[in-house]
């Protein structure tokens, strides 16, 4: 099991992806999950100030299922959708909802408990699997993470400022990390990269090498 935890923007997904691939493991990404959450919450027009009950009951009524690069919810295809701006916003929302996190985290621990998977979020080596084998924390500076996610979203036809992105990415981050339920923070034993200059080519050869490494060490 490989863990891989950070904020937005930091390159986690495709460093992931890339990193799951050259091990020949599976991969999750829990963020999708959360959102996934959102799109089905936006469909029937809750939100994170909706009552516990009604959150369960919505979830009760769901499947989630992350195949690759694509989810799907109740069987169709939202790949699309998760990526918008207002999901990511209402999933960081949902995601500080005891309710919502414990149904996703059995659901994550399950996924995962057979090991061979590199599961990406913002709690992966803290709280889902805080006893993973290896444990990875990517950053990089905000201004880059925000220039990063300007260049995703205007890509895909977005009309927003780069500077409204880089006080949504300061917003969110400041809200993954106060939270009191299982808050963005670097776990004490994970190895911490910098991608502020790294290209994702660069990002998953330093963790393929820390890897090797920590193998070595243990074989020793």
């Amino acid at each position: 099991m490989v863990a891989i935890d950070g904020p937005v923007g930091a390159g986690k997904s495709t460093a992931a992806r890339e990193l799951a691939r050259a091990l020949g493991f599976d991969y999750l990404n829990t963020g999708a999950m959360y959102r996934a959450v959102a799109v089905a919450a936006r469909y029937i027009g809750i939100d994170d100030c909706t009552a516990d009950s009604r959150l369960q009951q919505l979830l009760d009524s769901i499947t989630i299922t992350c195949a690759g690069e694509c989810v799907l919810l109740n069987g169709k295809d939202i790949t699309g959708e998760i990526s918008e701006p207002d999901i990511g916003d209402l999933a960081s929302r949902l995601s500080a909802r005891p309710v919502v996190r414990e149904n996703l985290r059995k659901l994550q621990r399950a996924a995962g408990e057979g090991g061979g998977v590199v599961m990406e979020g913002r709690d992966i080596g803290t709280a889902i699997f805080p006893d993973a084998e290896f444990k990875f924390f990517l950053t990089a500076d905000v201004r880059v993470r925000a220039a990063r996610r300007f260049a995703e979203l205007a890509a895909r036809g977005a009309r927003i400022k780069e500077a409204e992105v880089l006080a949504q990415l300061r917003e969110r981050d400041e809200r993954d990390q106060q939270r009191e339920l299982a808050p963005l923070r670097q776990a004490s034993d994970a190895i911490v990269i910098d991608s502020t200059e790294l290209d994702v080519e660069q990002v998953v050869r330093a963790m393929l090498a820390r890897l090797e490494h920590k193998r070595g060490t243990q074989a020793n």
